[in-house]
């Protein structure tokens, strides 16, 4: 069975990054929801065009359905080239 950073990390790549990087830092919030907790960084030529809130609603459609059971905190970092 996958984790759930592993089905972070596929669901994201459907959309063809350029650049992933994918943080777990779930053991920053010990004793305060200690699981679930990813920053991300993130390019994608899908992004092209589009602003930052655009490009944040592909990256929930593709994980949105994590939320709140899988991923607690999600901090998203958009990257341009």
């Amino acid at each position: 069975m996958k984790n759930t950073l592993e089905i972070l990390e596929e669901r994201l790549n459907t959309l063809n990054p350029t650049e992933l990087e994918i943080i777990d830092e779930s053991h920053l919030h010990a004793g305060h929801n200690s699981v679930g907790n990813y920053r991300i960084s993130i390019n994608s030529p899908l992004f092209d065009g589009k602003s930052t809130p655009q490009a944040h609603r592909l990256i929930y459609q593709a994980v949105g359905d994590l939320l709140p059971a899988a991923i607690h905190s999600l901090s998203i970092n958009i990257r341009r080239t």
